[in-house]
């Protein structure tokens, strides 16, 4: 359970930081499921390259799901795909 409210703890802290680099305005559900997506891209670069010491949280994994999650709105943007507004 503690896992659940992580993803989504982690994914909302990236999601907020994503949309405010890219100056994008989302609800609060769109941030969350950004951050996520952006969590599971940027973990699989990081698990890539180098596998965490304890194999439960890579140091640089808020630092990564924010470079994914901007990787993703980036990705739509040039897509044109629009999230629903505020």
């Amino acid at each position: 359970m503690f896992h659940l409210i992580w993803y989504i703890l982690v994914g909302l802290i990236a999601g907020v930081i994503a949309k405010a680099v890219m100056h994008v305005h989302m609800t609060i559900f769109w941030t969350i499921v950004l951050g996520i997506i952006g969590s599971i891209i940027g973990g699989a670069v990081t698990h890539m390259f180098s596998r965490p010491a304890n194999e439960r949280y890579h140091p640089a994994g808020l630092i990564f799901s924010t470079l994914g999650a901007i990787l993703v709105l980036f990705i739509c943007y040039k897509l044109k795909i629009r999230f629903p507004h505020v």
